[in-house]
């Protein structure tokens, strides 16, 4: 189970985003099923955009969360929890990560969502879009705002993490 956690984290997206190109799609396992449940397929979809971020984002919520459970004794956890020590930094650790790894990916969302503007073009996309086009003022606004957007992410986490191990 850890190696099929951890397989998204040293696969190339594109790797993965091709198989789950094939799983997502309408003859698909998991494509199929949602076709039948909800008559819209999941590639080149937003919802097939998310549920490939979230396969390909899994490692980065689950390695932080087992490594930090696995050090700490489970009698100490369980001691800290009646004691008003929330779980919450953990899973927002994990959660801000996730996110912010999956903000910027570019194989796997081109694989399942395409680059079809106004349903599944993101920003990796677009920066790539205005590259091609040699529109570097547009690449560079776009790239700046994912720049700022990861630092601001990041800082307001670890501030939010240190806050929270000193309570």
């Amino acid at each position: 189970m850890e190696a099929l956690v951890s397989l998204p984290s040293v696969l190339p997206p594109t790797v993965l985003g091709f198989y789950l190109l094939l799983a997502l799609n309408k003859e698909g396992f998991i494509g199929s099923l949602w076709y039948r449940l909800f008559g819209k397929q999941l590639v080149f979809h937003f919802e097939g955009i998310l549920i490939a971020s979230v396969i390909y984002s899994l490692p980065m919520m689950v390695h932080p969360l087992t490594a930090g459970f696995r050090s700490v004794p489970k009698n100490l956890i369980e001691a800290s929890y009646t004691l008003g020590k929330s779980k919450k930094v953990s899973v927002l650790t994990g959660v801000v990560l996730s996110f912010a790894h999956t903000l910027g990916e570019f194989g796997v969302v081109l694989m399942v969502g395409g680059n079809i503007e106004g349903e599944t073009r993101v920003v990796s996309i677009a920066i790539y879009s205005a590259v091609e086009a040699l529109d570097y003022t547009t690449a560079h606004v776009y790239s700046l705002v994912l720049l700022l957007f990861s630092v601001f992410s990041l800082t307001a986490l670890y501030v939010l993490n240190r806050r929270w191990s000193l309570l």
